[in-house]
């Protein structure tokens, strides 16, 4: 992994609104995936969590940043894109401040039409989109990837 840093929070909105957005437990990533998560959160997240809930985007859960392993975790077969800090896990979202805090799960399948609406500006952000119906180790997160893919899009996305 070339120039890993630790992503302890992302910085969101304009001059006037400037806001943290914290990642639980934060992760290790490279600096180019680093950068390509900062911007589908400015982008993408913060604004859907607001536009459904009203309220902003203060956390996202996330596991399996950089972490020497190979694809879904198998004892042979290529190394996984978490090998190289360039993917991330993504459990769940923070949204709003306490008391009034809302979480949002991958996993629950609560909140069905802002889970859709985050899994697909993800399919247009990352290389790789993977989560809950696309097999059995991603059931419970989305797994985002910036790995170059030989297809005509570019993208793989389940």
């Amino acid at each position: 992994m070339v120039d890993p840093v630790e992503v302890v929070a992302l910085a969101v909105g304009g001059d006037r609104d400037r806001r943290r957005v914290l990642l639980q437990p934060p992760a290790i990533l490279s600096c180019e995936m680093a950068s390509v998560v900062a911007q589908w959160v400015e982008t993408t997240v913060h604004p859907l969590a607001k536009g459904h809930f009203g309220r902003d985007l203060v956390a996202l859960r996330v596991g399996g940043g950089h972490e020497c392993r190979r694809r879904n975790r198998g004892a042979g077969g290529p190394m996984s894109e978490h090998a190289k800090g360039r993917a991330l896990d993504v459990f769940g979202f923070e949204i709003g401040e306490a008391p009034d805090r809302l979480s949002v799960s991958v996993r629950s399948g609560d909140q069905p039409n802002f889970l859709a609406a985050i899994r697909q500006s993800a399919c247009g952000a990352f290389a790789t989109t993977l989560g809950p119906g696309s097999d059995a180790a991603h059931a419970d997160h989305l797994h985002v990837d910036i790995k170059a893919r030989n297809s005509p899009t570019g993208r793989f996305c389940q």
